[in-house]
C-alpha cells in the first residue's frame, strides 16, 4: 500500500542543516495498521507529513497503491491526497460547524451534491457511534467525541490510507482505549489501512500489527508488535519496551528476598533455593508452565511478581519466582523451563546450604 524509499528530508537552520529524516525505507501493507513510534524529536510528525506531501522530501520516493506521490504537480498532488484521511492531536474542529457538517466539509470541497453528502455522512455518524450528536457543536462533546468526529471526517471521501499523528495523545486512558478500539473496528469493516504515530507504547501494543521504531531521523528497527516487544534489538527500543511491559524488583525487595532466602535454606538440610528472571514470549504463562517442572522434579514454586501481557495474541512479560528444591532438582526445573518455547531464565540469586 505505502512504499518509502530512500527518503530524506533537510531544514534549515541558524545553526546550519539539520537532517530530520535520513534515507528511510519502509514499506506497509494493504489493509494492517502500522505503527511508527519514537521519542520526540525522532522525526515522526515529519515523516508522517511527508507521507501525505504536506511537507515535500529532499530525495527520495513516496508510492501509494502503485502511484508514485513524489513528483507530481499541485493539481494532480490534490487528487491523490483525497486518497489520505488525516487524524490530528488537536481534533482540528471549526467551532461554527455541527458534529455533521464536521463531516461534511471534505465532501462539500470535493464538490459532492447534497443528497449524497447526507448518505454519507449519516453512514459515518453510525459508524464511530456519534449519529445522536449530529446537531451538536464541538464545544458541546467531549474530547474522546471530538475525536470520533475527526475521525469520520477523514473517512468522508473514502480514503485508501488513515494517517494517525499522535491522535490520543490528549486524551485520557479510558477514552484512548476507546478510540483504539473504534480505528481498529474501522479497520476489520473496511479494510483501510492505517498508520499511526505515536510516542506511546501503549497505542502500539493495543492495535498495530507492526511497528518501525524511529531514532534521530532513523529507522532503527521494524517488525511485528509481538515481536518488537519481546526481543527489542536498539538501545532506544529496549529502553521504550521496558517502561511499558516489564516490572523490575526494587533493590529493597531483593535484600528482603534475599534475606528470607538464606532463612529458608538454613531451616532445611540439603535444599537449595534461588530467585529467578523469566522473559517471556508466547509462552504458557498459566500455573501449567511451572507445575510440569515441580512435578516431574521435585521443585516447589513461588511466584513474586509479574507483568504479562497479551500482544497481539502473544504473551510477553517479565516474571520473578523462588523456585526451592535440591541442587540438581534445580538444575533439572531450570533445564525443563528452558526449553519451553518464548522462555528465556536469568538467575538473580542462587542460596546453597553448602556455600
Amino acid at each position: 500500500m505505502i512504499h518509502i524509499k530512500d527518503l530524506r528530508k533537510t531544514y534549515k537552520t541558524p545553526k546550519g542543516v539539520f537532517e530530520a529524516i535520513k534515507k528511510i525505507d519502509l514499506k506497509i501493507e494493504q489493509g494492517e495498521i502500522f505503527g511508527i513510534i519514537g521519542p520526540s524529536g525522532a522525526g515522526k510528525s515529519t515523516l508522517v507529513q511527508c507521507i501525505n506531501l504536506l511537507e515535500k522530501p529532499d530525495s527520495g520516493s513516496i508510492t501509494l497503491n502503485g502511484q508514485v506521490l513524489t513528483g507530481l504537480s499541485e493539481i494532480e498532488l490534490r487528487a491523490q491526497r483525497r486518497r489520505i484521511g488525516m487524524v490530528f492531536q488537536s481534533f482540528n474542529l471549526l467551532s461554527r460547524r455541527t458534529v455533521f457538517n464536521n463531516v461534511a466539509l471534505p465532501l462539500e470541497i470535493a464538490g459532492v451534491n447534497k443528497e449524497e453528502i447526507k448518505s454519507r455522512v449519516d453512514e459515518l455518524l453510525n459508524l464511530v457511534g456519534l449519529s445522536h450528536l449530529s446537531d451538536r457543536y464541538p464545544a458541546q462533546i467531549s474530547g474522546g467525541q471530538k475525536q470520533r468526529v475527526g475521525i469520520a471526517r477523514a473517512l468522508a471521501c473514502h480514503p485508501d490510507v488513515l494517517l494517525s499523528d499522535e491522535a490520543t495523545s490528549a486524551l485520557d486512558p479510558e477514552t484512548t482505549a476507546n478510540i483504539l478500539d473504534l480505528l481498529r473496528d474501522i479497520n476489520r469493516k473496511t479494510g483501510i489501512t492505517i498508520v499511526m504515530i505515536t510516542h506511546q507504547m501503549e497505542v502500539v501494543k493495543q492495535i498495530c500489527d507492526r511497528v518501525a521504531v524511529l531514532s534521530h531521523g532513523a529507522v532503527v528497527e521494524v517488525g511485528a508488535t509481538a515481536d518488537v516487544f519481546a526481543n527489542p534489538r536498539h538501545d532506544v527500543t529496549r529502553a521504550m519496551v521496558s517502561a511499558a511491559t516489564e516490572s523490575n524488583l526494587s533493590e529493597d525487595s531483593l535484600e528482603i528476598l534475599v534475606a528470607r532466602l538464606k532463612t529458608w535454606v538454613q531451616a532445611h538440610p540439603g535444599q537449595d533455593a534461588a530467585i529467578w528472571e523469566l522473559h517471556l514470549h508466547d509462552a504458557q504463562v498459566s500455573g501449567g508452565l511451572f507445575s510440569g517442572a515441580a512435578k516431574h522434579e521435585g521443585v516447589s514454586f513461588s511466584l513474586l511478581q509479574a507483568k504479562v501481557e497479551d500482544i497481539k495474541g502473544v504473551a510477553v512479560g517479565k516474571l520473578y519466582v523462588q523456585v526451592q528444591g535440591s541442587a540438581q532438582a534445580i538444575l533439572n526445573a531450570r533445564q525443563a523451563l528452558s526449553n519451553e518455547a518464548g522462555v528465556q531464565i536469568q538467575e538473580v540469586v542462587y542460596e546453597s546450604a553448602n556455600d
